[in-house]
Formats: structure tokens, sequence, C-alpha cells
């Protein structure tokens, strides 16, 4: 490795080794996504992917970083994020899927 960080392929920050950092299934694992492709995502991301889209939606529809990316509440927070720290971390607040279901 040549020392330089990785990159979000969400937001398209770097990923520094002390940020919190997670693995996702592009497939989740419970719909067919076991073994399948998974990305390094900062975490804050990867807690907002699963606030935004359920497991139905994510293997259905949003099973790429492309599609997740043009996602237009995903949108929104990538383009808000891309403002803060590569370390930035803040609690995903409630579950934004209920609040889509009630509008």
């Amino acid at each position: 490795m040549d020392g330089t960080d990785p990159i979000c392929p969400l937001c398209g920050r770097p990923i520094p080794p002390h940020a919190r950092q997670s693995r996702h299934h592009l497939i989740p694992q419970l719909r067919g996504g076991k073994g399948g492709p998974v990305v390094l995502l900062h975490q804050i991301c990867h807690n907002e992917i699963h606030s935004v889209l359920t497991e139905t939606e994510l293997a259905r529809d949003y099973h790429t970083i492309e599609a997740l990316r043009a996602h237009p509440p995903l949108a929104k927070f990538i383009r808000w994020l891309a403002r803060k720290d590569p370390a930035f971390h803040a609690p995903t607040v409630g579950n934004h899927r209920k609040a889509r279901k009630r509008r």
C-alpha cells in the first residue's frame, strides 16, 4: 500500500485510519448477498444508507454505488457531508424510512 487512505465510494472523501468505518454488502446478506461484493464506507455513510433504505430496496434497486449516490435523500446527505472533515461522525438520528412513509 502506498500510504494513502482509502476513498469512501459513497461520499468520495478519504477514510483515515482513525475514522469510524465499516463494510457494506451491496446486496444485503439476508437477500442473497452473502459472499457478494462489499465496499468500505465511513460509518456515518453506512448508517445513512440503512436509515433511508430497506434491505429489500437495497437488494432490488440500490445494489450499486451509482444507484445509491443517485437516490435523492442520499444525494442530499452526500452534499451535506462533503463539507465535513473525513473523520467526522455523528449519530444517525431516527429512521428516515418511517418519516418518508408518513408523507
